[in-house]
């Protein structure tokens, strides 16, 4: 992926650090460093026991953040999620006791796995940043990033979320089977002991807030909010789909090309960025329409297709 380089001193070192447990995952591991610096959130998706947790792990003990887990299962509440408040009979009060769900990285384990209702209260969370319970609104801690793995929906006892929760979601990411020499590496790290455990922190979680701060300060310039403009435009009229993207869409892509910016050490966002990352936040947010499907299309063949066809600005002096 050649729009993935590692510039950015500090963000280099967490890169590689997550490399020392994600063996040729690089390209998700940077995503998904690009969606926690534009204070997204990010599903995963794939079959079981590529590494989609372990990423996750990896990436908060890189940070130093506090980590959380949430494994979905068909059973769960939604109070399980965000907290339940507890009469405590000595104070003769009721006490909040918070859930999974106030960490600085959350992972939410197959999400797909737990009923819309229990979904919701997460992606509520995700939404406003904060919760209710018993009627109280409770902030979220920041950063707050979580990182939602599905298996396809394919698989049995799934519940596949709907598209309006999909578009929560700044990307949607695949991890993809290793290599056989990747494989190989793998099997000769964890024949010993578990590369997760002997992992440290490159960066504090005050050092990420300021990181997060300064994407807000990549130059955008207006020919590349155009693009933005045009790429989102085109879901919208294309003849295979059914509903395309949001403005939620052409926010997540101007935000995420902030964050590539920083890591590729720039300080302005170029029309490559826009384009690369398309790839990664059109897809889920459009619905093909039955004859699309029907002819064998997927979401993101369409997208790949509206990205070609889009005219790329000059980049004539967005280096400013």
């Amino acid at each position: 992926m050649s729009q993935l380089e590692i510039l950015h001193p500090v963000l280099g070192r967490v890169i590689e650090n997550i490399e020392k447990v994600m063996i040729g995952k690089r390209d998700v591991a940077t995503l998904s460093l690009v969606a926690l610096l534009a204070e997204g959130h990010v599903l995963l998706e794939d079959v079981p026991g590529v590494g989609k947790t372990m990423m996750v792990r990896a990436l908060a003990k890189s940070v130093s953040a506090d980590f959380k887990r949430l494994q979905f299962t068909p059973d769960l509440l939604p109070s399980d999620v965000t907290g339940v408040s507890i009469y405590n009979p000595k104070e003769q009060q009721f006490e909040f006791r918070a859930g999974p769900i106030m960490g600085n990285i959350v992972l939410a384990d197959e999400i797909n796995r737990t009923s819309p209702k229990t979904q919701s209260a997460l992606l509520e969370g995700m939404e406003e940043s904060s919760v209710t319970v018993d009627g109280v609104t409770r902030s979220l801690p920041r950063p707050f990033f979580v990182m939602a793995t599905q298996n396809p929906i394919e698989y049995e006892g799934t519940y596949p979320l709907p598209e309006a929760q999909l578009d929560r979601f700044l990307l949607k990411l695949k991890m993809g089977y290793p290599t056989a020499n990747e494989e190989m590496e793998v099997l000769n790290r964890a024949e010993k002991m578990k590369p997760i455990n002997t992992l440290q922190s490159v960066i504090t979680i005050e050092e990420l807030s300021v990181l997060q701060e300064q994407v807000k300060e990549i130059y955008v310039d207006e020919t590349i909010k155009q693009y933005i403009i045009d790429l989102v435009a085109r879901t919208r009229n294309h003849p295979s789909i059914y509903l395309g993207s949001s403005p939620r869409g052409s926010i997540a892509l101007m935000k995420t090309s902030q964050a590539l910016a920083l890591i590729n050490g720039r300080d302005f966002v170029l029309p490559d960025d826009v384009k690369f990352l398309a790839q990664f936040v059109l897809p889920h947010r459009i619905i093909l329409k039955s004859e699309a499907k029907f002819e064998g299309m997927t979401a993101d063949h369409v997208i790949s297709k509206v990205i070609d066809r889009t005219p790329v600005p000059v980049q004539r002096s967005l280096n400013r």
